[in-house]
């Protein structure tokens, strides 16, 4: 079976690696991921994306472009005559160029659908409270993330899980999710169930406004919606007119006595080597934080260093 294989980021790699593991089945004609362009920093040098290392490491011919929707693109999948094209974490395809293939296209996505369409499933399902998600296999269709459905999996999510780690562990559920979606598919045994649409809820794209830490929240909200974007791109909010991303935080379990400065949420308050920031329903501790211009600390690091200029007026977080 002829497979046309298009990601780009980490998430997409386990996929792309166990499908080359099958090749007394599969034969990977061609993987399609984005252009390299500079990745750490915005002045560093390009690179390539992870899905392309990988398919280099393989042997595998790449084929890079930022503009699915174009002609050229289109003309390119064509002469490869696939007889699938898997997507796993790529850029929305146009109908003339997933109805190419001879026995269809289908998507891995990191949510159990309905659920968390969009582009950010892991980090919504994480900051929602979500205990459970998963990944689904389902057939593109004009209509982003509402294909009929294939195969899904179950993932608990742990509590100690952020998105970084919950990611790698959806990865490698969904990179067998999609070779077992490729044997059915070519054994003619596929079965599919339409999404209930009454039951969808979005992921949507992150951005700088949505990744800000809003103080006047509850404590355990705060921290799902901090672990829901470590490592990246990172919840953040200011300290002292300064950029502040957050990475982990934890509620604080016990009381603790405060002088009389106020108690809006957002301020700080330092305790036995211990940032805390008080909520609409009590504090929490954050543990792993930048500064902007810093590296990634453990809080009793950042506060051997911290330094701030105005004592006399309480520290508020914005």
């Amino acid at each position: 079976m002829r497979i046309v294989f298009m990601g780009t980021p980490d998430f997409a790699v386990p996929s792309l690696q166990r499908i080359a593991s099958e090749n007394h089945d599969f034969e990977i004609v061609l993987v399609v991921t984005g252009r390299d362009k500079p990745r750490r920093k915005k002045n560093a040098l390009p690179e390539p994306t992870p899905v392309k290392q990988s398919a280099l490491e393989l042997g595998l011919p790449v084929y890079e472009t930022d503009d699915p929707s174009s002609a050229e693109f289109a003309s390119v999948v064509l002469a490869s005559r696939p007889d699938v094209i898997v997507v796993a974490a790529f850029r929305i395809l146009p109908p003339a160029v997933f109805s190419i293939a001879r026995l269809g296209a289908f998507n891995l996505h990191a949510s159990l659908l309905p659920a968390y369409r969009g582009a950010a499933p892991i980090n919504w399902a994480i900051i929602r409270g979500e205990k459970v998600t998963g990944v689904t296999t389902f057939f593109l269709q004009e209509k982003v993330d509402t294909g009929s459905m294939i195969l899904t999996e179950n993932v608990t999510i742990a509590e100690d899980d952020n998105a970084t780690r919950l990611a790698e562990k959806l990865s490698v559920k969904g990179a067998a999710l999609v070779v077992e979606t490729l044997h059915l598919i070519n054994a003619g045994n596929v079965s599919v169930k339409k999404q209930d649409d009454s039951l969808a809820s979005k992921a949507p794209k992150l951005t700088k406004e949505n990744t800000r830490i809003r103080w006047n929240s509850r404590s355990a909200e705060l921290c799902d919606f901090i672990r829901g974007l470590a490592m990246k791109p990172a919840a953040w909010t200011t300290m002292d007119g300064k950029t502040l991303k957050v990475y982990k935080a934890v509620p604080l379990e016990s009381p603790i006595s405060l002088p009389e400065r106020g108690r809006e949420p957002g301020l700080v308050y330092i305790d036995d080597s211990r940032l805390l920031v008080r909520t609409v329903d009590g504090w929490i501790s954050l543990q792993q934080l930048q500064l902007e211009g810093k590296k990634i600390m453990e809080a009793q690091e950042f506060l051997r260093g911290f330094r701030y200029e105005n004592r006399e007026q309480p520290l508020l977080l914005l």
